[in-house]
Parts: C-alpha cells; sequence; structure tokens
C-alpha cells in the first residue's frame, strides 16, 4: 500500500467509525484495525487525534463543496442562488449519510465549535458561500434583517433535521418533498 493509499485508508476508517461511534468510540487502534495499518502508522500522517478530526473535516468540506457548487450562479438572483445551495447541501447529505453524520457530530462538539465560530461570525480569507448569500440577501432586502445565527437556523436547520430523519428512515424524501422544503426554508428567510 503507498503512503497516499494508507493516508486515505485512515481517513475513511476515520471517517466511518466516527460516524458510528462517535469521537470517543473510535480509538486510534480502532482506526488503525479498520485501516489496516498499524496504531503507529496514523501518527506519521496525523499528529494527534485532534488534528485527525479536524483534518477530516477540512477534506470532508473540500470534497462537499464542489459537488454543491456545481452550476452555482453566484451573480444571480438570491431565490435561485438559496435553493440551489441548499438542494445541493440536502442531496448531498442524503447520499452520503456518513459523512453527514460525522459533519454533524463535529458541528456539535469542541471540535466544531470554534470553527463554525469563525465560518459565520469570524472574518475571513476565504468567504464562505452560504454566509455571502445571506449577506447579499439582506443587503438588496431579499432577506430578513436578522442575525446570520438566526438566518442559518431557519434556513438550514430544517433541512439538517429532514436529512437525519430520511438517513434514520423516518421520512422518506423524494424530488417533490425536498423542493417544498427547501422552498418552506426559503419562506421563512424571505422577506
Amino acid at each position: 500500500m503507498s503512503k497516499s493509499d494508507k493516508r486515505d485508508e485512515i481517513v475513511r476508517a476515520a471517517l466511518e467509525l466516527i460516524a458510528e461511534h462517535g469521537f470517543h468510540g473510535a480509538p486510534m487502534a480502532m482506526i488503525a484495525d479498520r485501516a489496516g495499518v498499524g496504531a503507529g502508522t496514523i501518527y506519521r500522517y496525523f499528529e494527534n487525534k485532534d488534528v485527525l478530526i479536524t483534518e477530516l473535516y477540512r477534506e470532508v468540506e473540500e470534497r462537499m463543496l464542489p459537488v454543491i457548487m456545481k452550476g452555482y450562479a453566484p451573480e444571480g438572483p438570491i431565490r435561485e442562488r438559496f435553493l440551489h445551495l441548499c438542494a445541493g447541501l440536502l442531496r448531498y447529505f442524503i447520499d452520503n449519510p456518513l459523512v453527514f453524520r460525522y459533519v454533524e457530530q463535529f458541528h456539535n462538539s469542541p471540535y466544531g465549535v470554534a470553527f463554525r465560530r469563525e465560518r459565520i461570525l469570524g472574518e475571513m480569507e476565504e468567504r464562505f458561500v452560504y454566509r455571502e448569500l445571506f449577506e447579499d440577501g439582506v443587503a438588496l432586502g431579499m432577506v430578513k434583517d436578522l442575525p446570520l445565527l438566526v438566518l442559518f437556523a431557519l434556513a438550514l436547520g430544517p433541512l439538517l433535521a429532514v436529512a437525519r430523519d430520511h438517513i434514520l428512515g423516518f421520512i422518506a424524501l423524494d424530488d417533490v418533498l425536498i423542493a417544498r422544503t427547501i422552498e418552506a426554508c426559503w419562506d421563512a428567510v424571505r422577506r
């Protein structure tokens, strides 16, 4: 197994185990065993578990963003941009339930708090597309003038809840229900 393959296997194993068992239920030895590498091998790629967890999140986001952004028109109307981004996010999570479970755990843990605070409220060198959408929408009078965190909760909170319920088998999201759900989220934030 090449160096690149070993790292990829470690990342894959970490994603699976953390999604299944949580951060504390996935010790490094278990990750190494699932990846088919020695426990010490992980430390060649990741200084410690905290670094592995945050790097894994960055890699997940790097894979997710191009899928969500495909066909996105950053200069288009606010409503269409909103519908596009929300549909992309919801469909990505439906198609990648392990990623969804990992991202949800990450954002609801101490690992994700600082990252989320910086992403939503901080000054970032790289623009965050959802934040930019809401700022543009407020400036143009298309979105309610509410704090960003409230807009995120109103728009993305329901999407995460229905993605979770779909993944758990409580609801079956089809194209029509996805579109209606996203429209309801738009109704919550539009002016």
